[in-house]
């Protein structure tokens, strides 16, 4: 079965071993809908779930009781199971799936393969090109075409060349 990061464990909360975490989801409330979470390929049952003031997620999870068994979970990957992610709508993807793949011109020119992705106030793709990094955002008019079924992201080259960063 096919496993998606959805987060990433900050710290212990308390001393009843909640656990805070960055979430890697649009809305944090996504992270509740996989009822199950595993770190390390150990399985953890989510048993309580909030959203704080602050934006992150804390969870309480099955098998983590107390503030030690929580610190030894920091700075650890949550990974869900693809077939409990949250539908997504047209136009979304999950960054899994575009993390590897090409990125070209509409005339078919190699731009680089995507090696990372930031969310800022627009999704910051990384492009790796020969040892190169090019930073671009995903924005409608540079991206013209997310092509999953070929592994490609296909950009207007004028566009791309506008807010590149090489």
């Amino acid at each position: 079965m096919e496993r998606l990061v959805i987060g990433e464990v900050l710290k212990p909360q308390g001393i009843r071993g909640e656990i805070k975490i960055k979430t890697f989801t649009d809305f944090p409330e996504d992270v509740k809908q996989f009822g199950v979470v595993y770190i390390d390929e150990k399985e953890y049952k989510i048993l309580s779930f909030r959203v704080g003031t602050d934006g992150f997620a804390y969870l309480g999870l099955r098998g983590v009781p107390d503030r030690n068994a929580a610190e030894l979970l920091r700075g650890k990957l949550l990974y869900g199971d693809r077939e409990d992610a949250p539908e997504l709508e047209e136009g979304q993807y999950y960054i899994v799936d575009i993390l590897g793949i090409a990125c070209e011109t509409e005339e078919g020119e190699f731009l680089g393969t995507v090696k990372d992705i930031a969310n800022l106030s627009s999704e910051i793709y990384t492009l790796e090109n020969n040892g190169k990094n090019i930073l671009f955002p995903a924005i409608k008019g540079v991206v013209v075409k997310v092509d999953l079924e070929n592994k490609k992201i296909i950009v207007n080259k004028k566009r791309f060349d506008e807010v590149a960063v090489y």
